[in-house]
């Protein structure tokens, strides 16, 4: 192999799309930082199959818009809308 083929190899740069925020409304956060315990539809797509809180790298989430999802995810369980454990 050639020092230039590895060159070429190197300088190749991949770029990833940042993912958009679930929780933002029309690209913009919501002030205050706020997630309704009652939207299921949201915050289903926030647990796996299992019953857990999907993590921010997997979610897309923000670090505030994380902590207002486990806040919601937390009152929703307690509530009764979602379950503590999946089936």
């Amino acid at each position: 192999m050639s020092s230039r083929s590895r060159a070429r190899k190197r300088s190749r740069v991949r770029s990833r799309a940042k993912k958009q925020d679930p929780i933002f409304v029309d690209g913009q956060r919501p002030r205050p930082m706020y997630v309704d315990y009652k939207d299921v539809e949201l915050l289903k797509k926030m647990i796996n199959r299992q019953g857990r809180i999907v993590g921010r790298r997997k979610s897309g989430c923000t670090a505030v818009s994380q902590h207002a999802v486990t806040a919601a995810v937390k009152r929703a369980r307690y509530m009764a809308l979602l379950p503590f454990q999946g089936d």
